[in-house]
């Protein structure tokens, strides 16, 4: 019997993506997270009205937290609520998920980034990942590989 073959990527639409911390930060383990949401958040993300930029995940009681996620309410939302833009969202993690993530963070010293927002089977699905901070030379380094890889390619192509 032949082994199945890993998916790579999320398999959903994307929403939106953090490209800053691909900059910042070695990614280590991924997970996919929900998120409870409201129904105005919902229908600015169907208009792609997010940012990740500065966003942050915690842990607190055991619960996992997203933080700074900038949600734009829509003009057009209802009159009678009062849309924060930057609330503190609740991600849904199985426990065995958080008792990993809790461990990684507090004892090897990683940190949770978001890194990105897409619909799985209509629900909103964050990509939550275990990092390590990059030093200023790590990223010189990497940007280094970045530019030869581009050229490298570019030579490629023009056929040379």
């Amino acid at each position: 019997m032949a082994k199945r073959k890993k998916k790579k990527g999320h398999g959903g639409k994307t929403i939106a993506v953090n490209k800053v911390a691909r900059h910042e930060f070695f990614i280590g383990d991924t997970f996919e997270a929900g998120m409870v949401l409201e129904g105005w958040e919902v229908k600015s993300l169907r208009e792609g009205r997010v940012q990740l930029k500065e966003s942050y995940v915690y842990i607190k009681n055991g619960e996992a937290w997203v933080a700074n996620i900038h949600i734009s309410p829509l003009p057009t939302a209802s009159t009678h609520i009062k849309p924060e833009p930057l609330r503190i969202r609740k991600l849904l993690l199985h426990a065995d998920e958080i008792s990993r993530l809790i461990g990684a963070t507090e004892r090897k010293g990683y940190t949770l980034v978001a890194l990105s927002i897409y619909w799985k089977n209509n629900r909103v699905k964050l990509e939550v990942a275990l990092a390590k901070g990059k030093k200023l030379h790590d990223k010189r380094a990497s940007d280094k590989d970045r530019t030869w890889n581009r050229d490298k390619q570019r030579i490629l192509k023009s056929g040379m």
